[in-house]
């Protein structure tokens, strides 16, 4: 599931099936727009693949409403092959950037803020080949990051808990979650002066987010970043001084 997040659970099942190593898979025209050729004489990996249609619906009821005017629908499914990337050739695919820079003190507020949450924190390398995952009251990170990727991947985590583990969840698709949670990590990651790079926007494309998807939930976005960015603002020392000269007042 970790390997192939964008794909069915029956698909997995089929991948796994019928090549177990299976890590990268595309079909032949995608590895060709990525520079790569599938190898003579591979056999291909079956899946199978959604046929959507479009529903019209009649013309009185579309002049009330023009989102009716047509409706996508699942019409059935299709057998599909994709390849493995160790059944290619060609040239290597690129890599995704990484977060870098310095997280300070910020990620020792952001834990305590996970804590202060009732959000149960844990480092375990099962999860791997993630970096983070999830679970609705707890989040699982992936020991050995650098300071800088794991504070992004907190953040990313801690969206997931503050804003999809409600109604929200069942209200939005897999794609929308996951670009929603990268956003506020790369506007929480900017705003305490780490450098993203393309980090967030190649994150966002491997889950098929663009730009249109992302508009719609920039609210969404401001308010969780907004949030946790309150979190991490460090409290004046001048109010404990105030706090400890009264008492001294006091006594």
């Amino acid at each position: 599931m970790s390997r192939f997040h964008n794909y069915s659970f029956g698909n997995i099942l089929e991948i796994a099936r019928q090549k177990p190593d299976a890590t990268h898979v595309a079909g032949f025209y995608t590895w060709n727009q990525l520079g790569r050729r599938v190898k003579k004489g591979e056999r291909g990996i079956r899946i199978l693949a959604p046929i959507i249609g479009a529903k019209r619906e009649p013309r009185e009821e579309s002049k009330k409403d023009l989102r009716r005017q047509n409706i996508t629908i699942l019409i059935g499914f299709r057998a599909a092959y994709v390849f493995d990337i160790s059944q290619t050739e060609g040239m290597g695919l690129p890599e995704h950037a990484r977060v870098s820079g310095d997280a300070g003190a910020n990620r020792d507020r952001l834990i305590d803020f996970i804590n202060a949450q009732g959000i149960e924190l844990e480092f375990n390398e099962r999860i791997a080949p993630a970096m983070g995952m999830s679970y609705g009251g707890k989040i699982v990170l992936l020991p050995g990051q650098s300071k800088a990727e794991e504070f992004s991947c907190l953040v990313h985590e801690l969206s997931h808990e503050m804003i999809h583990k409600s109604e929200r969840r069942t209200a939005t698709t897999k794609t929308v979650r996951e670009t929603e949670a990268e956003a506020i990590a790369f506007v929480v990651s900017k705003a305490v002066g780490l450098e993203t790079g393309t980090a967030s926007a190649d994150y966002i494309q491997l889950y098929h987010g663009n730009a249109s998807l992302l508009a719609q939930s920039l609210e969404v976005i401001q308010k969780a970043s907004a949030v946790i960015l309150a979190a991490l603002e460090p409290k004046p020392e001048f109010e404990n001084q105030e706090t400890q000269g009264a008492m001294a007042i006091v006594s």
